[in-house]
């Protein structure tokens, strides 16, 4: 019997950041499997080193020690250029703030990923699809600064999924939403997720993800831990 490769895994992970004098230590020889097809959701305090370690895993920035592996491959030792061929190829990144380019339509939004990642064929057709599939492909033509901020995050959404990434990883992707418009995309990620068979790990302090996610991890003391609903404070 073989055993399934993880999506993304972490072996004794550090992480170092300079301030004046002082060395901070973030991130404490981290080990973490990520699993095909999975929605872990990542807790802990502001400032533990949750988005530091996304960084890590996104090719975004580099450990202090250890390695980082997504879909098999070493991200660790990458130059500047192999990075973004990595980023553009194998990672879906949604963020807080959606970061939309507000000069192109959510069509050119969508479209972007693709473009960069060289896919020829068929790009326009599976943008208008995946914008069906979260109810905005009559807002094809539309600006984002014409949306809601809940258009928006859907937006990202598909664009994160628009060049079939190995891994997505998603930074707060409810923290600048309403409740209702919270929850609307939290029921969004989770049936894509389930639907395309992705791995996701979402950093977040919205503890409605609880009793969807597949698994739940807490970050403390610059580990990160495995968590139950009870420790996450739900």
């Amino acid at each position: 019997m073989t055993v399934e490769q993880p999506a993304a895994r972490l072996n004794a992970v550090t992480k170092d950041f300079q301030e004046g004098d002082q060395l901070h230590r973030v991130l404490r020889g981290v080990d973490l499997e990520l699993r095909q097809g999975e929605l872990t959701v990542l807790f802990g305090r502001s400032g533990a080193g949750k988005s530091t370690l996304l960084n890590l895993l996104g090719g975004l920035d580099r450990p202090t020690s250890g390695s980082v592996e997504v879909g098999g491959v070493d991200v660790s030792g990458m130059n500047e250029r192999e990075l973004t061929h990595f980023r553009r190829h194998r990672i879906g990144f949604v963020f807080q703030a959606f970061n939309l380019i507000n000069t192109l339509t959510v069509l050119e939004n969508v479209l972007l990923p693709m473009e960069l990642a060289g896919r020829e064929n068929g790009r326009e057709a599976r943008a208008r699809a995946l914008l069906d599939r979260v109810g905005l492909v009559d807002r094809a033509h539309s600006y984002p600064d014409r949306l809601s901020g809940g258009e928006q995050q859907r937006v990202a959404l598909v664009r994160a999924l628009a060049h079939d990434p190995v891994l997505v990883l998603a930074d707060e992707p409810t923290g600048n939403l309403d409740y209702q418009s919270g929850r609307g995309v939290m029921h969004l990620f989770v049936e894509l997720v389930r639907q395309d068979g992705k791995t996701m790990l979402v950093v977040t302090h919205d503890t409605d993800f609880v009793e969807r996610a597949d698994r739940l991890l807490l970050m403390r003391e610059g580990k990160v831990i495995e968590a139950t609903a009870e420790s996450v404070g739900r």
